[in-house]
């Protein structure tokens, strides 16, 4: 690859919603936690890699990894965003924090959805009342100058175990426009409101 050591090596895709795997998921863990795991450990202290982490769309691998092992980035996709977040409040952070580790958020928008897509997490369903969810997040936000995709992508930055969001994009003009939403300035009433409306957990970081 011409370079002396990688940044950051992620188990990718060892989550019981891979299909894949086809129902292997607990025999793969394992192997992980007794193989793979430790030797990405070995090879961060030989300076192979300089971290490793799970990149995965559930919470369960994630943690099992925590317990097991010392991993120092977790990719944490479709975890935390502005339409789901509370279990990552209450189990990925605190899990994390304990063992220093941070977290990279990726699908902030819920694979297009809080950017307006009728799609949800890589699929046409669509959670039941996500749709008025939506509606009326974006009803608050009209009412302080904001779209929803600067807010759903300042959200999950504000969390100090954030270390990066990485939105994915489709076309040629939206990673300028992601840039551009990190740099809006948003009121602290609008969030005080999603708050208020119960939209968002009352102590999630903003």
């Amino acid at each position: 690859m011409g370079v002396s050591s990688i940044d950051l090596v992620f188990i990718h895709d060892l989550s019981p919603d891979n299909g894949d795997i086809n129902g292997r998921y607990d025999t793969l863990l394992k192997q992980a936690i007794e193989g793979a795991m430790p030797e990405l450990s070995k090879m961060r202290d030989e300076g192979l890699i300089k971290g490793w982490g799970m990149g995965v769309n559930t919470l369960p691998p994630i943690l099992a990894a925590n317990e097991h092992a010392d991993p120092n980035v977790h990719l944490a996709a479709c975890q935390y965003t502005l339409m789901d977040h509370r279990e990552s409040l209450q189990k990925l952070f605190p899990s994390c924090a304990d063992i220093g580790a941070t977290i990279v958020v990726g699908s902030p928008l819920n694979n297009g959805f809080l950017a307006g897509a009728e799609r949800y997490n890589y699929g046409s369903t669509i959670p039941e009342g996500f749709k008025q969810k939506r509606s009326k997040m974006n009803e608050i936000a009209q009412r302080y100058g904001l779209d929803l995709h600067t807010a759903a992508l300042q959200f999950c930055a504000a969390p100090d175990i954030v270390s990066s969001v990485i939105p994915g994009v489709r076309k040629p003009h939206q990673p300028a426009e992601n840039v551009a939403s990190m740099n809006v300035p948003i009121p602290a009433d609008f969030w005080a409101e999603m708050k208020a409306e119960n939209l968002i957990a009352s102590d999630a970081p903003v």
